[in-house]
């Protein structure tokens, strides 16, 4: 559960910043510091490390009151990018959030432009860490239970930032699990809860039911696994009806999202450095339930599917084997190269099962290929998209929701490496050449003419943090695809 938020319209005074604990003062990039409350402190700590002003713009400072309250200052720049402000609002709240406070003020001052931005940024980045992930410790660590917000009211109390917030701990929190916490059979029961909690409707397509359907592309991969729990599970929201036309507004989008619970590399074994953290192959899938979250808590006007494909790619006697020929559910027949690329054989029968039911569009995520990690590191992720329309407002999404995407090209000349001799296609090439590339490629045969983007989850875990998250897991996907949702209403 979020914290408790308040807000207050007037600025913060010396008082209330004496008894905040911890506060997080926000001021606009100025040559000289303004008069706020614990200023002389400010000045004195600045003169001592003998820090210019405008240090405030590259790295917050923070102050020891005399009355015992740590307060952390910081400037933003009024043409920052989304993405900027949130590292700098980040890294100045991690200084307070260190020492796990249970409360937490968040001050602002400027003009009304720049409080209503940087009140956003500070409390979409105060909301979104403090929610502890799951964990095991013996000792757990004290949690934020309220924050304050002074000098600006918000005049919907931060709904959206607030769902935002809900949605992305909800993706780092089951991304999080370890594999004997998150099989997929326990998945699907997690998903019958959240379906509760968020009034959803679910449908499940077991692996019994996924082979007599001639889903054989899902099932190769689902077959190595003993507890024979893997499905494909079709979660869908219906938003309030627009107002007038007595039917909902916008457009019908699928969201398509890689579960494998735990990623061995079948046959074609990883080793232990690239086995460590396969338990968050399933990424791609919280991605999609934190979006259906936030989409639900905002009750967005909007029709949206959920499709998600629930496994393990395990080493087993019965797990599919390479030069094995495995027929898709759309009869796409697959020559099977490496056993470690199993995350395009379970999209490609859920995209084939999301293309059925005619959506606007579909965008699928998945931790895919390390091709694509190469490719940016682990600070951005990957986008394709089927037209430039649709590219475009993958990347206006993007610069909104500060969560960051490179839009790469997928030319058709890439298929010849792709071509089989006893198949229809082969799933990778062995040399893992522009692997990011061929995977879409690949999947782009299960989408047919539906407009699709496909997000390849390069940015998905990234040390120390990344935008407004502190955790490695970051939630990379929660609040982009809310901006492309707002841009498709719009």
């Amino acid at each position: 559960m979020l914290p408790k938020l308040t807000e207050n319209k007037q600025e913060i005074t010396a008082k209330t910043l004496e008894s905040a604990g911890h506060a997080l003062l926000l001021l606009p990039v100025s040559k000289t510091l303004p008069e706020v409350p614990g200023s002389a402190e400010l000045k004195a700590v600045m003169k001592r490390r003998d820090l210019k002003i405008d240090t405030l713009a590259k790295s917050p400072v923070a102050v020891q009151l005399p009355g015992g309250t740590l307060a952390v200052y910081a400037m933003l720049k009024a043409d920052a990018s989304t993405f900027e402000t949130h590292e700098q609002v980040r890294k100045a709240l991690a200084l307070l959030m260190a020492e796990h406070p249970k409360t937490l003020a968040l001050a602002v001052f400027g003009d009304a432009e720049f409080k209503t931005r940087a009140a956003a940024a500070a409390v979409y980045t105060a909301l979104v860490n403090a929610v502890p992930l799951p964990s095991r410790k013996s000792k757990a660590d004290a949690v934020l239970k309220s924050i304050q917000l002074i000098g600006h009211k918000s005049a919907d109390g931060f709904a959206r930032v607030q769902a935002l917030a809900e949605g992305n701990t909800l993706t780092r929190s089951l991304t999080v699990q370890g594999p004997d916490e998150l099989t997929p059979g326990v998945y699907r029961k997690r998903i019958k809860a959240l379906a509760k909690q968020y009034g959803w409707t679910v449908e499940e397509y077991s692996f019994d039911k996924l082979k007599k359907m001639g889903a054989g592309a899902f099932c190769a991969v689902a077959q190595g696994s003993p507890a024979k729990d893997a499905a494909i599970v079709h979660i869908s929201y219906k938003g309030p009806k627009g107002k007038g036309s007595g039917v909902r507004s916008g457009k019908t989008v699928a969201f398509v999202g890689k579960g494998i619970c735990f990623d061995t590399g079948g046959h074609n074994l990883k080793p232990a450095k690239y086995m460590q953290g396969m338990h968050e192959d399933m990424n791609g899938s919280a991605v999609v339930l934190g979006i259906l979250a936030a989409a639900s808590k905002l009750k967005l006007p909007v029709a949206l599917e959920g499709w998600v494909a629930l496994a393990e790619n395990h080493i087993s006697p019965q797990a599919y084997r390479q030069n094995e020929v495995v027929t898709a559910l759309s009869g796409t027949t697959i020559e099977v190269v490496h056993t470690d690329a199993e995350g395009r054989m379970v999209l490609a029968d859920t995209l084939t099962l999301a293309t059925k039911g005619k959506p606007d569009l579909i965008a699928d995520f998945a931790t895919l290929t390390g091709s694509m990690h190469y490719a940016l590191g682990s600070r951005m992720s990957g986008v394709f998209a089927s037209s430039s329309a649709i590219a475009h407002q993958a990347s206006r999404a993007a610069t909104a929701s500060g969560e960051r995407i490179v839009v790469f090209p997928y030319p058709e000349d890439y298929d010849s490496s792709l071509d089989s001799t006893v198949a229809d296609v082969k799933q990778c090439s062995m040399e893992g050449e522009a692997d990011h590339i061929l995977a879409t490629r690949f999947l782009s045969r299960f989408v047919g003419d539906t407009p699709w983007l496909h997000m390849d989850l390069s940015g998905h875990s990234c040390k120390g943090g990344l935008g407004a998250v502190m955790s490695d897991t970051n939630g990379f996907g929660v609040a982009w695809a809310m901006a492309l949702l707002e841009g498709l209403q719009g």
